[in-house]
């Protein structure tokens, strides 16, 4: 099944890919824990055999600009760095042998197909192409056997990142956190619909390829970040593991290049869905704020 969370007068809901269209699942069910995918996460086989009914339906066709992000408002965004090879070598890391990982805050996250906006306080704003995978019921200690036991599904995402806020301390939360920066969708696609071993991954910056790999050269596979994001935290309904970039980000090109407003950044996953966006400057920032770090002249990260 593919899911979609629709803007509606009514704030976003949930819709259900049917034989034509989106049919509204709350509505269509009676049930209006369904209204959201974490709705759905969280109602386990038998929300999902509800969805599966409904879906049998014929719904509405819906506008780019319908579309809101496919997870809205997860709790948490669970992120792996450097899991990909080639994006290891071209930020100067040896290929690591333990996960890098941080977290995102759900300010960042915006629609498939809505303004990124170029924040006031960057201007090393960079794109990375990533499959994200979104929590079911979740658990904790979830070996990678039973991984996809513990998913819901499959959506697009842009792990957008300010280079110089990214490099400025050891941690990396400021640089993944900016407000605009992450969008992701279109749908929700569960797991028995696509097999995401090895998809073809890309991104692509005013119709030139800037990435293009394969979810099989992950560092980490999907089931194995499963397993170690449930060693230290309860994974939780709705919850959105990002599974890293593959090589070809802006910051290791010679030169760099860097998001600016006016630019079209897409990003493709085989059998999961394009998202693209139009890069826009932030509106209203205050002039001469004190934090704002110095860019540093290197590669690396």
């Amino acid at each position: 099944m593919r899911f979609a969370t629709i803007r509606t007068p009514q704030g976003p809901r949930l819709h259900v890919r049917g034989r034509e269209g989106y049919i509204d699942l709350a509505k269509a069910t009676g049930d209006e824990s369904l209204a959201s995918i974490n709705g759905v996460a969280a109602g386990g086989k038998a929300a999902l055999d509800a969805a599966r009914s409904a879906s049998a339906g014929v719904g509405q066709e819906f506008d780019h600009g319908d579309f809101a992000a496919s997870t809205p408002s997860p709790s948490r965004i669970l992120c792996l760095g450097v899991n990909y090879v080639e994006h290891a070598i071209e930020g100067g890391r040896v290929v690591p042998t333990w996960p890098e990982s941080f977290v995102r805050c759900a300010g960042s996250v915006i629609g498939p197909y809505d303004d990124l906006v170029k924040p006031a306080l960057t201007d090393r704003l960079d794109y990375e192409a990533e499959l994200a995978i979104v929590v079911g019921q979740g658990g904790r200690y979830i070996k990678a056997d039973d991984a996809y036991e513990a998913i819901l599904g499959y959506s697009v995402m842009n792990d957008g990142s300010a280079r110089e806020w990214q490099r400025a301390g050891t941690q990396w939360t400021g640089g993944k956190n900016f407000e605009g920066t992450m969008p992701i969708g279109p749908e929700v696609v569960t797991v028995d619909e696509v097999d995401v071993t090895n998809l073809a991954i890309s991104s692509t910056l005013n119709g030139e390829v800037m990435q293009s790999a394969r979810t099989s050269q992950m560092i980490v596979s999907v089931a194995r970040a499963v397993e170690f994001f449930s060693s230290f935290t309860t994974l939780r309904p709705g919850d959105v593991i990002a599974s890293g970039t593959p090589g070809g980000v802006g910051f290791a090109r010679t030169p760099p290049v860097w998001l600016v407003p006016g630019d079209v950044i897409e990003v493709t996953i085989e059998g999961v869905g394009t998202i693209s966006n139009r890069v826009v400057a932030e509106q209203n920032a205050p002039e001469n704020w004190p934090w704002r770090p110095i860019p540093a002249q290197t590669k690396g990260f």
